[in-house]
């Protein structure tokens, strides 16, 4: 007979979570996707706390990852141990791409890593979500691929579809941030059952035109009337830099999360660099600072490797 194996919890890993794109134009607190864009989170069993590799006002007992932490090791009731926390994340803090989210879910997973017998996607989900207040990041940021999520009684469902080859992502963030709490009070307290019907329908089409690659449906269904009309007032150089992107040839031009990052979506790689070549060289209304990354979408989500 077999003896079981105990667990033994490596004293140094790494986990990496891919950045993310949350409502993806009219999925405004459901959809989600990840891109290809990695944040590599380093954990080691230490004497005391030490967190590297990110600003130093973050570098404290309330950094996201430590917290995360913190809160998952209560939750599961099991004491917490004190880590060296290394952080190499080239995520925006401009808002957008959920550097928020990869940091929550790092913070899970190495809680699950250390205290739980590993990694635990869906454990994670629901963690990550109570934390975060929503899954639209965390989601894609632990499965990959575009993901639709709801909460219900407590227990997130998220369900992953894979996004076609062809179609490429234009991330553009601004030298600015749009701060969340502005973000939701700038949207409309009620809608018209037009609207509501108007979202339901565009959301099931840009889900089946991102699995299919369909450029032009594409640039049919991702048309939201629920929060971007709104929202796009709060990032000064949205309306030029959705001109030029369009016209460069991409897709559709949307606002990524809350913003400021927006994302521009093309039929290849070679439509995407023209995008990002249009919109950092614009002469009128030129952006100084804008961060501008041409990516593909993550498929594999949330990895932990032992070091």
């Amino acid at each position: 007979m077999a003896q079981e194996t105990t667990y033994q919890p490596p004293r140094k890993f790494r986990v990496t979570v891919p950045a993310t794109s949350a409502n993806v134009g009219v999925g405004y607190d459901c959809l989600g996707l990840a891109l290809d864009l990695l944040a590599h989170f380093t954990f080691e069993v230490a004497d005391d706390l030490r967190i590297d590799g990110c600003p130093e006002c973050f570098r404290g007992e309330d950094n996201l990852v430590w917290t995360s932490y913190l809160d998952t090791c209560r939750e599961m009731y099991t004491p917490p141990v004190r880590l060296h926390i290394t952080i190499d994340s080239p995520v925006p803090l401009s808002g957008g791409l959920g550097s928020s989210s990869t940091c929550v879910v790092a913070g899970v997973v190495a809680a699950q890593v250390l205290h739980a017998g590993g990694f635990d996607p869906e454990a994670a989900l629901d963690m990550a979500t109570k934390i975060e207040g929503h899954p639209d990041n965390v989601a894609p940021a632990l499965m990959g691929g575009l993901v639709s999520s709801f909460v219900d009684t407590g227990r997130t469902r998220s369900l992953r579809f894979d996004i076609a080859d062809n179609l490429t992502f234009v991330a553009i963030a601004p030298p600015y941030e749009v701060r969340t709490a502005d973000a939701r009070k700038v949207m409309p307290k009620t809608v018209t059952i037009e609207t509501a019907v108007w979202q339901i329908g565009h959301c099931v089409a840009v889900v089946e035109a991102l699995q299919r690659g369909d450029a032009e449906l594409l640039h049919a269904a991702a048309q939201d009337k629920l929060h971007e009309p709104y929202r796009s007032q709060l990032i000064p150089d949205y309306e030029p830099l959705r001109r030029t992107a369009l016209a460069a040839g991409a897709a559709t031009y949307l606002i990524s999360g809350s913003g400021s990052t927006m994302l521009a979506i093309a039929d290849g790689r070679e439509a995407a660099e023209h995008v990002a070549s249009a919109v950092t060289n614009m002469v009128e209304n030129r952006v100084e600072g804008l961060w501008v990354r041409v990516l593909g979408a993550n498929c594999v989500g949330t990895t932990v490797e032992a070091l």
